[in-house]
């Protein structure tokens, strides 16, 4: 995985020369939500289907 500043330029120079700001904070943002749930799934900070089926069940 990607050092977050790289990841962050990456992203940045992706974006079309008029993006705006509020753009380059969305995907950021983005970027931002996508690392932690990747990093709570590698740290089995996730559900399986069963589990999440008797979740809803006892709702």
């Amino acid at each position: 995985m990607l050092a977050i500043k790289q990841e962050v330029l990456k992203v940045i120079n992706q974006l079309p020369e008029d993006a705006d700001m509020d753009e380059i904070m969305y995907r950021l943002y983005v970027l931002d939500k996508i690392r932690k749930g990747q990093e709570s799934v590698a740290q089995a900070g996730t559900l399986t289907s069963e589990q999440l089926k008797r979740e809803i069940d006892a709702w």
